[in-house]
């Protein structure tokens, strides 16, 4: 009997073993969930999201209740949910989203873990940008606040300091378009003592919103410049909605003609296929109105017709000449666009003195309405960002004491 007893539990055992799930063995220096959670990280940072999905799923299945794995999940999936079209696919992947990030908190079992969950957490909704978004990183930003001198920064191998906090808190400012405290975050960073992997980051973000509050002191404070002010490039439409909108050139060039019929009776003088159905068409029809140089239909080879690409991004070279024929049309110098030819020598190390837009580099620098770095290079094929745009508008404005 006892026998009988002791076979069937064997064989109870034996099947038990064999119809469980086997255990996922992670225990090599680099398949743990730690390093596969730092990598993951890692290659979020190199914008390749479908492998560092693959490392934090890595991680959680070497150890299911591994906070910063659910925590780096949360956010790769707050990625892919914002580069969905499809609203109904969108709220799909923002719902996992969340609730992986709950699973971070839940698993969360130290000071350090929960300081990685509060800051994913604000990138996480940074990205998503749900209702109520940018209040939640705030409490979320004071609750890591209120545990930061409990913190092991040894156990945070990607954030490694406080200063991780305050950049991203910074950059949620940034995209909730409260630039002040954004500039203020950024600072921060800079002002810890310790240098850290943020450190440049941080500086090139402070110039940037930095730019962006210097240009929106005396511009209307409107959904355009606001838009327009957060981006990295500046489409030719953008540029148009910001010269009508902004800089209000239709009432300016309106009072440079003094007959009223004349004005009743201007045109474009056609209207290209591709503005038809654009946000900015009737900014767009008023520029090409009054035919401003660089913001003219461009001829496509493609469909052998004259189009507008409202959606090509600007280069500095291209603004550079496109300001200066506003300059010419505002002001009524007709010399300017000659003004510097025959100069034997550039003062930008990047800008020859034969090139086409040398003359109006020239211009638009002088007068302060594009900036140089401290090198001197005016990097004329980069693309102009949102920020430069309007500091070129202000600057324009207070030339032409437009208010």
């Amino acid at each position: 009997m006892k026998k009988s007893i002791l076979l069937l539990t064997i064989i109870a055992a034996f099947l038990f073993v064999s119809c469980s799930k086997p255990k996922t063995v992670c225990n090599s220096p680099t398949d743990n969930p730690q390093h596969n959670y730092f990598t993951g990280m890692e290659l979020l940072e190199k914008g390749d999201v479908n492998n560092a999905k693959m490392k934090f799923e890595r991680s959680i299945q070497c150890d299911p209740k591994f906070s910063p794995g659910y925590a780096g999940e949360s956010l790769v999936l707050a990625k892919i949910a914002n580069a969905k079209k499809d609203m109904g696919e969108k709220e799909v992947w923002v719902e996992r989203s969340l609730d992986t990030l709950k699973k971070a908190k839940k698993y969360a079992k130290n000071k350090s873990e929960k300081y990685i969950y509060y800051i994913t957490a604000i990138r996480t909704y940074t990205e998503l940008r749900v209702e109520d978004w940018l209040d939640k990183t705030k409490d979320f930003y004071d609750d890591a606040k209120s545990i930061e001198k409990k913190v092991n920064y040894n156990e945070l191998p990607y954030y490694q300091g406080p200063e991780a906090l305050e950049y991203f808190m910074g950059v949620a400012y940034l995209k909730g378009e409260n630039f002040q405290k954004s500039r203020d975050s950024f600072a921060n960073v800079l002002n810890m003592s310790r240098q850290s992997k943020w450190h440049a980051p941080a500086n090139k973000m402070w110039k940037k919103v930095d730019k962006i509050v210097r240009a929106m002191a005396g511009i209307t404070i409107g959904d355009v410049g606001k838009k327009i002010a957060v981006k990295d490039s500046v489409s030719r439409a953008d540029f148009a909605a910001l010269l009508v909108d902004e800089l209000r050139i239709e009432k300016i060039m309106e009072g440079r003609i003094p007959v009223k019929s004349k004005i009743a009776n201007m045109k474009p003088e056609f209207i290209p296929a591709d503005i038809l159905n654009n946000p900015f068409r009737p900014e767009i029809e008023i520029i090409l109105k009054w035919n401003i140089r660089g913001l003219s239909p461009i001829y496509d080879e493609t469909t052998k017709a004259y189009l507008f690409f409202p959606n090509k991004p600007l280069t500095r070279k291209e603004f550079a000449l496109i300001l200066e024929d506003v300059l010419v049309k505002l002001t009524g110098d007709e010399s300017l666009p000659r003004k510097y030819f025959g100069q034997e020598n550039s003062p930008y190390p990047d800008v020859s003195p034969t090139a086409p837009w040398f003359n109006a580099v020239m211009n638009v620098v002088t007068r302060g309405l594009m900036e140089t770095e401290l090198s001197g290079e005016f990097r004329p094929n980069d693309y102009v960002d949102g920020a430069e745009a309007l500091l070129a508008i202000r600057v324009l404005r207070q030339t032409l004491n437009v208010y």
